[in-house]
């Protein structure tokens, strides 16, 4: 279905530069929309490509990889797709084994219990030797995207890729995880230097692949509190957006906007607004002239209506959007969900989001 081109130069032109000006600060003429986990189970063509796939078996195939990054775009006006992967990859390449469980999810077979697990974990580790085949799926799908929309790359934040790590998977608490912070905080340092370190490189390798703009995850911010995340979660944080910005000079790639997404973390909003990315996104738990007002004039704020909106009738989605984009403005600001879609979503209501954020945009900078 994607036809691969070996040379990751010769990338065809981009037509639809909204999300990547946006993200810069610049003038649009609407506001930009992508929805986080737009390639997912709500469409019944990925349940179909899926289907008699493992799940980690399909992250390592670039063909599938690049067939359901593409599945939203055919069918809705998005103006950016995200590269179809998964955050623990990462724990993969550095040797952990994870494997999906139906009805449960991601589950580590062995998860870090001691201090002394940590020498287990490889402590160099060459990301195109492990994860090369995320790097072919983005340069195939950024060919196959034929500049209709740019390509996002993206990686989990070290305290949540740390977090799964030691709790072995989901979990309400995080009381394994958090109970390292406190019982053993340098090899918690060691863990989480190690782990932005690889993601580091992973980010630069995805930019060299044709990556487009990096978004970061740290999906477990929110079981932290304030003093936590600034000892544990933000150092890291901006540590990864420094390091990729001079690496990427360096080996002479494009500067490409980088967007962190802290789950839950309005106490510390004012902090990542300065730590270094062009966007901060934002979950659906804050509101927008409060968040304008913490982050300042100098990023772009991503999101945030709640996921569960899209069960709302067509005509009420359209309201809450039209709500969202007087709240946040039509500028500087790219429309997103406050978090990932859900399996049950009805995809015509994903139209609906999509086709509400255009309209009402174009329609309020008229006006």
């Amino acid at each position: 279905i994607c036809s691969f081109i070996r040379s990751p130069k010769g990338f065809p032109k981009l037509k639809n530069d909204t999300f990547l000006r946006a993200a810069r600060g610049e003038e649009t003429e609407h506001t930009p929309v992508w929805c986080m986990r737009q390639a997912g189970r709500y469409l019944p063509e990925f349940r179909e490509t899926r289907a008699a796939q493992d799940f980690f078996a399909t992250c390592r195939s670039p063909k599938l990889c690049c067939e359901l990054t593409l599945q939203p775009l055919r069918r809705f006006p998005l103006d950016a797709a995200i590269i179809f992967s998964d955050i623990l990859v990462v724990p993969q390449a550095l040797g952990m084994e994870v494997v999906m469980v139906p009805g449960k999810g991601p589950t580590f077979t062995e998860p870090l219990k001691e201090v002394e697990d940590l020498l287990k974990l490889r402590q160099k580790v060459d990301v195109t030797a492990e994860l090369g085949y995320v790097f072919q799926a983005i340069t195939l799908t950024r060919h196959s995207l034929e500049g209709r929309v740019p390509l996002i790359g993206f990686s989990g934040a070290p305290w949540t890729l740390m977090s799964y790590m030691i709790e072995g998977g989901g979990s309400t608490t995080m009381a394994k995880a958090k109970s390292w912070l406190y019982r053993h905080p340098e090899a918690s340092h060691r863990l989480l230097r190690l782990l932005a370190d690889v993601v580091t490189d992973y980010l630069v390798g995805q930019v060299a692949a044709g990556a487009q703009a990096l978004q970061l995850f740290e999906s477990h911010a929110g079981h932290l509190g304030p003093e936590q995340f600034q000892d544990f979660a933000l150092p890291y944080i901006r540590d990864i957006s420094q390091a990729v910005k001079s690496k990427l000079k360096e080996e002479a790639l494009p500067l490409v906007p980088m967007i962190i997404f802290a789950k839950d973390a309005h106490y510390a909003l004012r902090d990542l607004a300065r730590a270094g990315y062009e966007v901060v996104g934002l979950d659906w738990t804050i509101r927008p002239q409060e968040a304008r007002a913490q982050t300042g004039k100098d990023v772009t704020l991503q999101g945030n209506l709640d996921p569960c909106a899209l069960y709302a009738p067509k005509e009420k989605i359209g309201e809450l959007v039209k709500k969202m984009l007087e709240g946040f403005g039509t500028q500087r600001y790219i429309a997103n969900l406050g978090h990932g879609l859900y399996p049950d979503m009805n995809p015509e209501h994903v139209g609906a989001f999509v086709e509400a954020v255009h309209a009402h945009s174009r329609h309020i900078n008229k006006h």
